[in-house]
């Protein structure tokens, strides 16, 4: 742990490489959290890209070194986000309206897709954060607790309140 928090603080003072070994540590799961979001390996790559870019730029901004991943990971929620919001044109309404719509027939794995996407993005950033770095990168609640500097009590109830909220709007 040492070591991780002296790589993070050379990385704060200009050291490229630390900063390439802090990268090379989550880059798997950044890229696992955008691909299943974005569902577009090229757009994964490219919020991924930009969220380091912009993570290595305003590096020196990051307060806590512990923090690092979490910071990192909201970054990159944040990319998501704006990367959704500028390529799909399903907003949520549109969503309920096509499942309105077309509430006789079985809906398309498509559009299933497109409306839980959306309910994704209407949940909390906490919650969000917290449901994609479990589903999407495979960490456990204490894992997820180390890296959001949370109680893993508080991470197991945001995620079930997350996910609650969810399957509360997909059954209305």
């Amino acid at each position: 742990m040492e070591d991780y928090l002296q790589l993070v603080r050379a990385a704060k003072q200009g050291d490229t490489e630390a900063f390439a070994a802090l990268y090379g540590e989550i880059y798997e799961n950044m890229y696992r959290f955008a691909l299943y979001t974005l569902r577009n390996t090229a757009d994964a790559e490219d919020v991924v890209s930009d969220a380091v870019m912009d993570a290595f730029a305003s590096l020196h901004t990051l307060r806590s070194e512990e923090a690092f991943k979490s910071w990192c990971f909201k970054i990159l929620a944040n990319k998501c986000r704006d990367k959704l919001k500028e390529s799909y044109r399903v907003t949520v309404q549109e969503a309920e309206e096509i499942a309105e719509i077309q509430t006789e027939r079985p809906k398309s794995g498509l559009e299933e897709a497109a409306i839980v996407r959306g309910l994704f993005f209407e949940l909390p950033a906490d919650e969000r954060l917290i449901i994609g770095m479990h589903l999407f990168c495979g960490y456990k609640s204490r894992e997820i607790a180390e890296i959001l500097h949370m109680n893993e009590n508080t991470v197991r109830s945001k995620e079930s309140r997350g996910l609650k909220k969810m399957a509360g709007k997909l059954k209305a």
